[in-house]
């Protein structure tokens, strides 16, 4: 399909935030750490399931004309299909607040097109880097990252206690550093 990514601005204020569409749920990625560096497996679950996040919620006028922060929309002909969001963080790196893209959309390219977009946002600016944060259920998204090229720099299994439907999951962090390392795509 042919897609073309367009810079968020004034004139596209209606088409953010966009409603969240469920997901699958197809396993989790078990991290594990060796001292050193990170590791992972994969475990599978016996039946795929659907899971729907509840939408973020912000002021889509801060991602307009803010140097700090920049929001991206992949387009198929003239109806936006996906988006997302980045910010500089104090670390240098930009941090991908939000990806997604509708479900008819997804694996067709415009995932890797948004992302394409944050990093050259990221690199225009100097940064070390770009970071994003999933959850180790959302292998399909996991899977993703890794591919295009990510690699996992930590977890954390109490950052979602407070929330009854996420108690069990573990916040997953992904690092794409300019520095060569995570430079070898392979999507």
């Amino acid at each position: 399909m042919e897609y073309r990514v367009v810079r968020f601005e004034q004139t596209m204020l209606p088409l953010l935030p966009r409603p969240q569409q469920p997901f699958a749920l197809i396993g989790r990625l078990a991290p594990r750490f060796d001292g050193r560096e990170w590791r992972h497996s994969e475990e599978l679950l016996d039946a795929p399931q659907a899971k729907t996040y509840a939408g973020d919620v912000y002021d889509p006028r801060e991602y307009i004309g803010n140097p700090g922060k920049a929001a991206f929309l992949a387009m198929f002909k003239d109806v936006c299909v996906g988006s997302i969001r980045v910010h500089k963080r104090w670390n240098e790196f930009a941090h991908v607040e939000d990806i997604e893209a509708d479900a008819a959309h997804r694996g067709r390219g415009a995932g890797g097109l948004l992302m394409d977009a944050a990093l050259n946002w990221a690199r225009e600016r100097g940064l070390r880097g770009v970071s994003l944060e999933t959850q180790d259920s959302n292998l399909v998204a996991c899977r993703f990252y890794l591919r295009y090229g990510f690699r996992l720099g930590g977890a954390d299994c109490l950052v979602y206690n407070a929330f009854e439907a996420a108690r069990d999951e573990t916040a997953l962090y992904f690092y794409y550093v300019f520095d060569g390392e995570s430079e070898g795509k392979t999507r």
